[in-house]
């Protein structure tokens, strides 16, 4: 594991907040000349713990859409059973989270689809492909709530959390 500082922590924080952040911009908020910080920038990506810089897109505004999650128990617990269930899962477009769970049900999944009937479509086609669903619990989200990245200063300890954006 990599060893990180407070800098780090807070670049981390920041980015994942704010990933159009430019570097030398990144480098003012951190205190910290934009060479360092773009090393220190370089050292996190190449260690795998910045993983991609992305857009969060609004579907509001852009095309009817439903959000659905889905909890899965699968009839039988065998590897088999749980690697076809997650390969069909992964070669669906409309599955944009899928979590392998411990407890009462096997998985957890976010679908996100043009109505109910493509998010029923889609469910139909599971049952059809023979993949062992035992049950799925379907639950509409009416609003979104709260949506943020994890809690990254907590986590790791850091002396200073870092402030809000514009702070």
């Amino acid at each position: 594991m990599l060893k990180l500082d407070d800098r780090d922590i807070r670049i981390l924080a920041l980015l994942s907040r704010e990933a159009r952040l430019s570097k030398a911009e990144l480098a003012r908020r951190i205190n910290l000349s934009p060479t360092p910080c773009w090393e220190r920038l370089k050292r996190l990506e190449a260690a795998g713990i910045i993983r991609a810089y992305r857009a969060e897109v609004s579907l509001r505004g852009l095309a009817p859409h439903v959000s659905v999650f889905v909890t899965v128990e699968l009839e039988r617990h065998h590897a088999e059973s749980f690697a076809r269930f997650e390969r069909a899962v992964a070669a669906r477009e409309e599955v944009v989270g899928a979590w392998a769970l411990g407890g009462g049900f096997d998985y957890l999944l976010h679908v996100v689809t043009r109505d109910i009937e493509s998010y029923q479509a889609l469910i139909d086609g599971f049952l059809a492909a023979g993949l062992g669903l035992a049950r799925y619990y379907t639950y509409v989200v009416t609003k979104p709530v709260k949506q943020a990245g994890p809690p990254l200063a907590l986590l790791l300890g850091a002396e200073d959390p870092p402030a809000g954006p514009g702070k």
